[in-house]
């Protein structure tokens, strides 16, 4: 019994689909051959099957022999129990196989969008991640669990060719050279399936990614009166969804059609010429019956090997999918030569606004425009998509540090964050510091209310992305949440924003006692909360242009002043 997820789904080779699929292959191949191996018995226990019931016939019924018909009616019921043992554990390899496959593929992919980090959002659309959790492990788990069917249809395609062969030569070659001539008909299908399939799984992709869009901005879409202009969007892009599954529809209806068609005539034949055969005194009565089970068989080998090559051609599809995404290389690499990181309680810098951040201090970040405080954010935090060596901890620039140093040093908490699914104790205190740590986040956060509201309170699960809590609650629990880490370094974008000035106020009267003795930056234009902190860092256009307390820079800086209470700057 495997256990699932595994302990580490490796590294991918991603070169190219056919690479990927094999990968796979190789990382699962005990159970393969497993599957295969029974899969063989449970066939070639089909295949033989004809032959023993032709010999009871002859031998027994013909004969009029008594003995010989309970030796072979024994020899059934042998058969029979040993394919039903070997068709039970064939499928047991085969949902293993279905299982391991599609776990491995989600495990990569999970572990890839963790290490792309934001990388992810900027260089690949959230549909197209959801599309591969939705379709495309399916179609990668189909194909390893068809292999198991497959081999053995190839192997009692054969069987039964050399029984034939012994029997008739005429039948034998017939079936040597007919059922590949019948797989060759089906061949040209084959590729305007692969095409067709791969331009419904663009679009599908691009409609989960549009479904994504509209569902986590439906209240803004709602405030705005959008409703209608994206319900209309949606349904284009579903209709040519539709229209394009429709099309790979038409194509797969012909292939399952020739499916039938095909054997059915091949049966056709080879009963016809036994049946002339039998006649003429060729073969026996038997051997005509045998025959005649001989040519229904063959109708699931081939039909299984199509099946084979239907699924075959979609997980390449899907698997193409994986590697382009494999394949991203998030915007920050692991430096060549690691610099030693700094002692505790360093200075944080950054060179190109000139910004400097005293160790253990709560500062904070006005900017004029808005954004470039946000822009500040992400290049203390690594999290830009271009990174630079401007931002520096105790003199050493970030992107000379091991990543995981960064990421647990510093830490940016932004107004993106969201809460994942799952036990909500579980979901605040990532990194499990414990419940005393994660009680005073709460309390800082002025979360008790929230808590207070569920009925399991910490065990209460969140739903997807928290959509069950208002947005000025989830700003709360995801403040609560980067204060449970308690880094060395903590940057907050807009905490606040989103909560009424009452609540405010006390999580502005609480926040810098909860981060004393570490380094903390907000940016914000809350006065609330610039009158809570240590130290206030003007941006204008990216530079720093003034610093000092909150009520100095009123006094001073009438921009700033514009700024933060919002009135107008009259300039002669």
């Amino acid at each position: 019994m495997r256990s699932l997820p595994l302990d580490h789904p490796g590294t991918a080779d991603h070169r190219s689909p056919g690479r990927f699929l094999w990968w796979l292959a190789k990382g699962q191949w005990t159970t393969l051959l497993g599957g295969a191996f029974f899969g063989v018995i449970w066939m070639s226990c089909q295949a033989v099957m004809p032959a023993v019931v032709g010999r009871a016939i002859d031998e027994g019924v013909a004969d009029k022999d008594r003995s010989a018909l309970v030796l072979y009616a024994g020899v059934m019921v042998a058969i029979g129990l040993l394919q039903a043992a070997s068709g039970i554990t064939r499928h047991r390899f085969a949902v293993t196989n279905w299982l391991l496959a599609a776990y491995r593929t989600v495990q990569l992919t999970g572990r890839h969008a963790v290490h792309l980090g934001g990388t992810l959002s900027r260089k690949v659309s959230t549909g197209e991640v959801v599309a591969i959790g939705n379709s495309d492990i399916s179609h990668l788990g189909h194909v390893m669990d068809v292999t198991a069917r497959f081999s053995g249809a190839i192997v009692s395609f054969v069987l039964v060719a050399v029984i034939l062969l012994q029997t008739s030569v005429a039948l034998g070659l017939l079936v040597l050279v007919g059922v590949p001539a019948l797989m060759l008909l089906v061949g040209p299908l084959l590729s305007p399936l692969q095409q067709r399939s791969a331009a419904q799984r663009e679009l599908m992709g691009d409609l989960s990614n549009t479904a994504t869009d509209i569902v986590g901005g439906l209240r803004v879409l709602r405030g705005i009166g959008g409703e209608q202009v994206f319900l209309d969007r949606y349904k284009r892009e579903s209709q040519a969804t539709r229209r394009a599954g429709v099309s790979v529809a038409r194509v797969q209806s012909v292939l399952d059609a020739l499916q039938v068609l095909l054997p059915g005539v091949f049966v056709v034949v080879v009963v016809w010429l036994g049946a002339r055969y039998a006649v003429e005194g060729r073969i026996s009565a038997g051997e005509l019956v045998a025959f005649y089970g001989y040519a229904a068989f063959l109708v699931m080998p081939l039909r299984t090997a199509t099946e084979f090559a239907n699924k075959f051609i979609r997980a390449r599809v899907s698997a193409a999918r994986v590697c382009r995404l494999l394949a991203l290389e998030p915007d920050l690499l692991e430096p060549a030569e690691p610099a030693d990181p700094p002692p505790p309680g360093s200075e944080l810098a950054d060179a190109r606004s000139g910004l400097r951040v005293r160790p253990g201090t709560m500062t904070a970040v006005v900017s004029e425009p808005a954004e470039d405080a946000a822009h500040l954010a992400d290049r203390l935090g690594l999290c830009a998509p271009a990174t630079d060596d401007d931002v520096t901890l105790g003199g050493v620039p970030l992107t000379a540090l091991p990543r995981d140093v960064v990421r647990r040093r510093v830490v940016v908490s932004d107004t993106a964050t969201s809460l994942f699914s799952g036990r909500l104790a579980d979901r605040l205190d990532v990194t499990g510091a414990g419940g005393e740590r994660l009680e005073r986040a709460l309390a800082t956060a002025s979360a008790d209310d929230i808590l207070d509201a569920l009925p399991e309170g910490l065990d209460s699960e969140v739903t997807e992305r928290g959509r069950s809590f208002s947005g000025g609650q989830r700003q709360r629990l995801v403040l609560a949440r980067a204060l449970t880490a308690d880094p060395e370094v903590l940057v907050l974008v807009e905490p606040t924003s989103a909560v009424d000035a009452h609540t405010e106020a006390r999580i502005a009267a609480r926040l810098r006692e909860h981060r004393a003795g570490r380094t903390t930056v907000v940016t914000t234009s809350s006065p609330l909360l610039l009158d809570a902190v240590d130290e206030v860092a003007f941006l204008r256009d990216g530079v720093v242009v003034a610093t000092g307390t909150h009520a100095d820079l009123l006094r001073s800086e009438p921009a700033y002043r514009a700024v933060v209470t919002r009135e107008e700057v009259v300039t002669s």
